[in-house]
């Protein structure tokens, strides 16, 4: 079946303006359904001017009657002519007729939604009559209260023009309600709203008092609080915020509610939050602590790499300097590893990037200053943790650092070629060179060693023990070194 964007993509006549508007009143009238204890759907006509079910919302405080999903389906025909009547109806349309849905008896209402001067369409709310019979206080507040935001969808007053809402965790008719008078006086608290007002710390009777000087005397000195607060508490305009006190904290949002002559009252939510920002608050200590490791790693890193600098730079030994700069290459490739995957939350870092830096700064070490050696990228990598992504990128500078110091010596230009090719957790590497030839860059099916063998065995080590994989050397067509890396990754999650 079509969906909301496709089902209104059929009407050429509706401006951007008025499919935002659809899609604003969508977005917020969860809050009708579950104060009304009722179902709604949303009714426009497509393009072939047939009644077809766009977008429905099932509440949240009473078992809903619509199981299966509606939207897209057809309106029966036996319903157009009461449909026709409530498009062209102003005001909140009643329906003269009970209907059955499964097992309920059930009775319509339709609220044309008015945007611009023209109706868009239709809010049905489906009232199963079981939920209107024996009511209490809490109850009958509550659909009182519905049926206010309910009607005032055919004036455009809902949803809310200009409606600021900042909170992460928005709060919902069931975690508590209190109804104002157009003074900001409590009319009604429910016993959710109570709660959550007793834990900040409230101890008198909440009817009967402004709702502002209740959270006004809960605040103390060095209590945070928020510019919106104010405007909730009074109840004059849709914003939220929050009422943090007493070691406690509370979202709160108001919906003011209008007639035809001007604003009436106002709806106040309120959720008990404090849980939630405790833990807010233990996992950005955490990450502080993470980023604190990450920084002390990257330093200690940087202190070990600048050691074995000059230490390089103070021995006379040939051999025993280019060691040492090698070592410190090799501390180059991890902290580089690291850095990059400090840098996301989850520990997984995007390896193409990390590697096309490694092997860049690992040909610039290795060149002479008079050579120009290139290299390309065919295929990618893709996402990788820790776990693969540092013994993989010592393995690929290895060959790199291989590739330049045997197959290009004595050579002014070359070009290095890494094909990737992987599927799930199987990894395929090709790194090939159009240097002097094999015999220069392989000795017994390992990597020519240039001192202490070092970077061969991790070469070897790395492929075959952590990745279970083969190594294999082979001439290039064209001339050159080509070599086969077939690998498994450990902790890579598949593409």
């Amino acid at each position: 079946m079509a969906d909301f964007t496709h089902i209104l993509a059929t009407r050429p006549d509706f401006t951007e303006e008025d499919k935002e508007w659809l899609h604003h009143l969508v977005a917020d009238w969860q809050v009708i359904a579950d104060l009304s204890f009722a179902d709604l759907l949303l009714i426009v006509q497509d393009g072939d001017g047939n009644y077809r079910i766009v977008e429905q919302c099932r509440p949240s405080t009473v078992m809903t009657l619509r199981v299966d999903d509606a939207v897209g389906a057809l309106v029966p025909p036996e319903m157009n002519g009461e449909l026709d009547a409530a498009m062209q109806s102003e005001v909140v349309f009643r329906s003269t007729v009970l209907r059955t849905v499964g097992k309920s008896t059930v009775c319509n209402v339709y609220a044309p939604v008015r945007h611009n001067g023209k109706t868009l369409g239709l809010v049905v709310r489906e009232t199963n009559m079981a939920t209107r019979e024996s009511n209490g206080r809490y109850e009958s507040e509550s659909i009182n209260a519905g049926k206010q935001l309910y009607e005032m969808i055919p004036r455009g007053q809902f949803p809310y023009v200009n409606a600021v809402m900042s909170q992460r965790h928005i709060a919902r008719v069931s975690d508590g309600f209190i109804m104002l008078t157009q003074e900001g006086i409590v009319r009604y608290a429910s016993p959710n709203a109570i709660s959550c007002f007793r834990r900040l710390g409230c101890l008198v009777t909440m009817s009967g008092h402004f709702l502002s000087e209740i959270g006004t005397q809960l605040i103390h000195e060095n209590d945070p609080v928020p510019e919106s607060l104010p405007l909730v508490l009074l109840g004059k305009d849709a914003v939220d915020s929050e009422l943090d006190a007493n070691r406690s904290v509370v979202s709160v949002r108001s919906l003011p509610l209008f007639d035809n002559n001007g604003r009436t009252g106002a709806i106040i939510l309120c959720r008990d939050v404090t849980e939630l920002r405790r833990r807010e608050v233990e996992l950005q200590t955490k990450d502080a602590t993470i980023s604190e490791i990450h920084h002390r790693v990257k330093n200690n890193l940087q202190a070990v790499s600048a050691l074995l600098r000059l230490q390089a730079r103070k021995t006379k030994s040939l051999e025993v300097k280019k060691e040492l700069e090698e070592a410190q290459r090799r501390v180059q490739t991890i902290a580089m590893v690291h850095e990059g995957l400090s840098q996301t939350a989850d520990e997984i870092v995007d390896f193409d990037k990390v590697i096309s830096n490694l092997l860049k700064m690992s040909v610039d070490l290795a060149t002479m200053r008079d050579q120009h050696i290139s290299i390309d990228y065919i295929g990618k990598f893709g996402m990788m943790p820790a776990q693969d992504a540092t013994p993989l990128s010592l393995v690929l500078t290895e060959l790199i650092t291989n590739c330049v110091e045997h197959g290009f010596e004595g050579r002014k230009e070359g070009h290095i070629t890494i094909s990737v090719g992987r599927s799930g957790n199987n990894l395929n590497v090709v790194v090939e060179d159009d240097g002097s030839g094999l015999a220069n860059e392989e000795h017994n099916g390992l990597a020519r060693s240039s001192g202490s063998g070092l970077g061969t065995q991790i070469i070897n080590t790395f492929v075959t023990n952590d990745f279970g994989g083969t190594v294999r050397w082979e001439p290039r067509r064209e001339g050159g070194t080509r070599v086969v890396l077939e690998m498994t990754l450990r902790a890579a999650q598949s593409e």
